[in-house]
């Protein structure tokens, strides 16, 4: 069987090749495994790099302990965003008031040096948010880049106490140097091929210190991804923030019950919006779906506890009672 590999995987095959060091490797071993499809084909492949991994983490040995939790973050939660902005934007303030995690917060810049993640709760989920160092061209680390690449999606910080369109250029300039690119931005023809989308929420911080204009020149500029403005140190927006997080995310929460029994209204399983009944059996367990003989659905159907096909496109909320 065929690996069909994207033109990100030899992208990242070929930084694997130009790679310095051990721990350089194995971010770019990190990175093809996270790009690479998940199918028969790809077995032997998965395992190689696995096998070269462990041999790479031996040659690290135990002094590389703080060092590999700043270039591999496991994904957690519903979805991984990452916080990105120039210096002193207030991406380690956002996590902060967002999230369990206590990045080192201070009113000058540069002051996060590693990645630390963070859970954000909304309703009855959890999403994880990652501070990372500022986007200024002397600080980014060789890991910032893949660990990007490999989050769902980005929130892009701006300060609103001064010129907002001038920020935003500076930041896609310095993702783009990382074939990044958001929101359906458009690549050139050299490097279209092994760009990364990415999906983005522009977060105007400090509205309390913006006048007006520059909160309005960001909407003026963003209208098809209209931004929102918050006070991260105030806590202003912070709610309406959460929202548009998960909005961005297209993801929908579906609940399970057993027969005679009532939900479990809880522990929602997590699914892009689009997914079917079938695609939600399998996130139940990977051989449900091979088994199910029929399913009875609540919310999306015509009639509660109706008996739905494989094929039925769930929608958020929607409860499911499988019938194997």
């Amino acid at each position: 069987m065929p690996a069909n590999l994207p033109p990100q995987y030899f992208e990242a095959e070929r930084s694997f090749r130009q790679a310095k060091g051990p721990a350089e490797k194995i971010a770019a071993l990190e990175e093809m495994l996270a790009i690479m499809p998940k199918h028969k084909g790809t077995d032997h492949l998965r395992a190689e790099l696995r096998s070269r991994m462990a041999k790479l983490n031996q040659q690290l040995g135990k002094k590389s302990g703080a060092q590999r939790t700043s270039m591999a973050i496991e994904k957690e939660g519903a979805a991984q965003i990452a916080v990105v902005g120039l210096p002193n934007s207030g991406k380690s303030q956002l996590v902060a008031s967002m999230t369990n995690a206590s990045p080192a917060v201070a009113d000058y810049p540069l002051t996060t040096h590693q990645a630390l993640p963070g859970m954000m709760e909304f309703e009855d989920i959890k999403i994880q948010l990652i501070d990372t160092p500022p986007l200024a061209p002397q600080t980014i680390q060789w890991w910032l880049p893949p660990m990007l690449r490999q989050a769902d999606a980005l929130l892009v910080m701006v300060d609103l106490s001064y010129d907002p369109l001038a920020q935003i250029a500076q930041i896609k300039e310095q993702l783009g140097q990382m074939r990044i690119l958001l929101n359906g931005e458009e690549a050139d023809a050299e490097t279209q091929a092994v760009a990364w989308q990415k999906r983005a929420l522009i977060v105007g911080n400090k509205i309390d210190l913006d006048n007006g204009q520059n909160h309005q020149a960001l909407l003026d500029c963003c209208q098809e991804h209209p931004p929102v403005a918050i006070s991260a140190s105030e806590g202003a927006g912070l709610g309406e923030l959460k929202l548009k997080i998960y909005q961005m995310l297209d993801i929908i929460r579906v609940y399970t019950k057993a027969p005679g029994q009532k939900a479990d209204l809880a522990d929602p399983i997590v699914l892009p919006r689009g997914s079917t009944l079938q695609e939600a059996a399998t996130a139940v367990h990977k051989d449900f779906a091979a088994s199910l003989k029929f399913a009875r659905i609540w919310g999306s159907g015509k009639h509660d506890g109706i008996m739905a096909k494989r094929d039925h496109i769930l929608e958020d909320g929607d409860i499911i009672e499988l019938h194997l």
